[in-house]
């Protein structure tokens, strides 16, 4: 048949197998593609008979569709031919089982048609390892916190990477929020990650803040600089980032402007607070004892990081050798 209904709070089975298997591209789209919608549906997979899902992700979030903006785009391991459909291509091995669901949260019903080609293996060659995928949102991240986009996840693996959505608060007026460093810590790492980016344009292979596009490994699908809505991915694909005994991955909430430009935000009540000031030299405000205040007439001049707050959502993919 062509298509199913998923009624309100009911799900829809796309996928239940038995067995050895490799899925190997998922496709689907949906009657209703708002950005309401696309979050309203949560797709969630389970390896070898498993209790607990190794994917549960907002529908379009899972897809790379950051912030449900539905915009065509095409990666390495997702793709939106025109806007309209839902493409992965990420290949999830299995041993014993698998099973695919879509579940409807909204009060509405919607169509669902889909696709899932896999394989059938007697057995597997090599050791498995299962794909998984963590979504998180924080409406408001916390002042001086960094946002967890893949918590401590425990055994070895491999990190995907991640697409990324930022709802900018007004509070903020147009200030640039994108200052903060994505960190990776592997294995061992406390206090200090083994990888540390310089800002979420960099992060993506762009700089010096970022517009819209599209690569195999990096990109930006949604640059809103009227509504002050992002939504970024970066796959690492030909720079594997492995772990042995675990992984974390962070992204620092951190924005900058000119001196004055922050002075008058803080004046007019939005929570921040000065990080760093590159002017006639750079200043660590963090480790000046004390540090000056933004409202003080000898506060440094230059280009001002501070700490602020957004509405911001990931969607992290990795690999574990256990679902």
């Amino acid at each position: 048949h062509a298509f199913d209904v998923i009624a309100p709070h009911a799900s829809q089975t796309l996928l239940n197998a038995k067995g050895a298997g490799i899925i190997h591209r998922i496709w689907l789209t949906v009657s209703e593609r708002s950005a309401q919608m696309l979050r309203a549906l949560r797709i969630e997979m389970y390896w070898d008979n498993a209790e607990t899902p190794a994917v549960s992700a907002p529908l379009g979030d899972f897809f790379g569709v950051g912030l449900g903006r539905k915009v065509p785009f095409e990666s390495e391991l997702f793709s939106d031919p025109e806007g309209r459909s839902f493409n992965c291509y990420v290949p999830m091995p299995f041993k014993t089982a698998a099973a695919i669901r879509v579940i409807n949260d909204a009060d509405k019903p919607v169509n669902l048609y889909y696709d899932v080609n896999y394989t059938e293996l007697m057995h597997h060659e090599r050791p498995v390892y299962y794909f998984h995928c963590y979504w998180n949102r924080e409406q408001k991240t916390t002042l001086g916190k960094d946002f967890t986009a893949l918590p401590v996840v425990n055994g070895k693996g491999r990190f995907l990477g991640m697409n990324v959505g930022v709802m900018a608060d007004s509070a903020y007026e147009k200030s640039w929020w994108g200052e903060g460093e994505v960190k990776v810590f592997i294995d061992e790492d406390t206090s200090h990650p083994s990888l540390a980016g310089t800002g979420t344009e960099d992060y993506i292979g762009s700089g010096w803040g970022q517009g819209e596009f599209s690569h195999r490994y990096q990109g930006c699908t949604v640059a809103d600089k009227e509504k002050d809505h992002w939504a970024f991915y970066r796959y690492h694909i030909p720079d594997p980032v492995y772990f042995s005994t675990k992984c974390k991955v962070t992204l620092q909430q951190i924005g900058g402007e000119m001196t004055d430009f922050v002075r008058r935000l803080h004046k007019k009540g939005a929570r921040l607070k000065p990080v760093t000031v590159s002017g006639d030299k750079f200043y660590k405000l963090l480790e000046m004892n004390p540090a000056p205040d933004i409202t003080d007439p000898v506060f440094p001049q230059g280009w001002t990081n501070y700490y602020r707050e957004d509405d911001v959502s990931a969607t992290a993919y990795f690999y574990l050798d256990k679902p």
